[in-house]
């Protein structure tokens, strides 16, 4: 540790105090113990500590009594509370209060003294990180990875038009939140944007959704009702899952796309509109079109420009960005404290594979707000169907930190000349998967691992590889 860190331990209890004294003094922590509450309050105007461990029952104010007032005073100070095995009550109202973490009695003093440093560890990352305070509003898509960039790119490039767009992606990649954003960036911003479903519409309802319907159109049209086409006027209609259309609603919205007028259901007279549209779809309708369940034309109208959303696989680098957002507005509408990810938690996250995109994960941080016992997110608080992965989609071993495990343990066995060994053992593994995925051609395999071909070949016999003769004829080294 770079400086003595300084623990406060609040507890009536003497003994107590003192084993927890001894412990952290043996790792060069500084302690101050008080045996109520009410002295650590007037303390802390003068002073604060590095991390506070209390008990939760005590003569005169409790240790929830405390932590409330800490979390009012000093909120990123860390509160270790600690509660008897069977209370759960207490460990609830502990977290609810804003605990970086509870500590069971009767508890292991190492286990007592490695939470105590992880607290005082978790200040200092949160210190170093902490931003000026800024009343910037949260941006409406989250995304710094090249393929969000070019649909931000897409959104600006096509702020003031009011041309069709097509969006394509996923299940769960924020298709809406696009539309929404172009929207919003239009010059149509301030008139309505009308969002419709086409999946969650049901066939025999869809045209009078879409159009409206005249009264006594059929049975139980009571009155006349407006369509969101009406709805939307002026604005942005926003159909959704638009491969689930039915043949002929997509007829009658060919026409509405070449007239802009339409005919409500029962209806005789035309009625004109001027609607924005924006389609989604997480198919290929190309592939519709060609099976014959999409009409072309329509197809084409709806494709003037086509935005696609990238899979959450494909934009890794925004899964901790995400995850922290999606954590901190969970605990808003929670109202509780928001949960923070260990570094490897982070990692991890960032290696699964998500199929259901973001919404997946901002439902995992949801569950993670509400299941995760402390403060602090580890691997093993994250929802059993995350840690139980089949084999072929749990995430690749880092493998920098699986080369320094096996180093460390062939210094630590007295084994020396480790580059004699690891480095063939690095090129034989890479000539062997660029091979396998150039399908044995050794002209693409060397092209993979910026070699000329000569220099591929000369490895493979130095190695004494045995791979297929493939194109290894000699010729210049590129």
């Amino acid at each position: 540790m770079s400086r003595s860190e300084t623990v406060w331990i609040v507890d009536d209890d003497r003994s107590i105090r003192w084993v927890l004294e001894k412990a952290l003094q043996q790792e060069g922590m500084t302690t101050q113990s008080f045996d109520s509450a009410d002295g650590v309050m007037s303390r802390l105007a003068r002073q604060q500590p590095d991390v506070i461990i209390s008990d939760i029952r005590m003569p005169g104010a409790s240790g929830l009594d405390l932590l409330a007032r800490i979390r009012e005073q000093h909120p990123r100070l860390p509160v270790i509370i600690m509660t008897a095995h069977s209370d759960l009550d207490s460990a609830v109202a502990s977290y609810q209060g804003g605990a970086f973490e509870y500590l069971p009695k009767p508890f292991d003093v190492d286990e007592a003294v490695a939470l105590v440093k992880r607290a005082n560890q978790h200040a200092q990352e949160q210190q170093s990180q902490e931003a000026p305070p800024t009343l910037t509003r949260t941006p409406e898509i989250i995304g710094e990875a090249p393929a969000m960039q070019e649909v931000f790119r897409a959104i600006g490039r096509l702020s003031h038009s009011n041309i069709t767009v097509l969006i394509n992606g996923e299940s769960g990649t924020g298709k809406e939140l696009v539309a929404h954003a172009l929207h919003r960036h239009s010059p149509r911003a301030a008139s309505p944007f009308i969002a419709l479903n086409m999946a969650a519409i049901p066939k025999d309802l869809m045209e009078s959704e879409l159009f409206g319907h005249e009264k006594g159109a059929f049975t139980g049209a009571a009155n006349l009702r407006r369509g969101r086409f009406e709805q939307a006027d002026g604005g942005t209609l926003f159909l959704d899952e638009i491969g689930d259309m039915p043949a002929d609603t997509q007829t009658r919205l060919l026409r509405v796309l070449a007239d802009g007028e339409f005919y409500r259901v029962g209806g005789h007279t035309p009625v004109k509109v001027d609607v924005r549209i924006i389609a989604a779809t997480h198919q290929n309708l190309e592939t519709l079109v060609h099976a014959g369940k999409f009409r072309e034309d329509l197809f084409h109208r709806l494709n003037v420009i086509r935005i696609h959303i990238p899979r959450m696989s494909d934009r890794r680098e925004d899964i901790p960005t995400l995850a922290r957002h999606f954590l901190s507005r969970a605990a808003q509408e929670l109202a509780v404290e928001p949960k923070l990810l260990k570094s490897e938690t982070e990692e991890y996250l960032k290696n699964l594979p998500w199929p259901g995109n973001v919404r997946q994960l901002e439902n995992t941080c949801r569950w993670i707000t509400v299941m995760a016992s402390g403060r602090e997110v580890h691997i093993s608080d994250l929802p059993p169907e995350l840690l139980s992965l089949p084999q072929d989609s749990a995430p690749v071993t880092n493998w920098e930190q699986a080369l320094r495990q096996w180093a460390d343990q062939a210094l630590a066995r007295g084994q020396s000349n480790l580059l004699d060994s690891a480095v063939p053992a690095f090129e034989r593994i890479m000539i062997e998967t660029a091979l396998k995925h150039t399908a044995g051609r050794r002209r693409d395999a060397a092209v993979l691992l910026g070699w000329g071909r000569n220099t591929l070949t000369r490895k493979i016999k130095e190695l004494g590889m045995k791979v297929d003769g493939g194109d290894d004829d000699e010729g210049d080294d590129a």
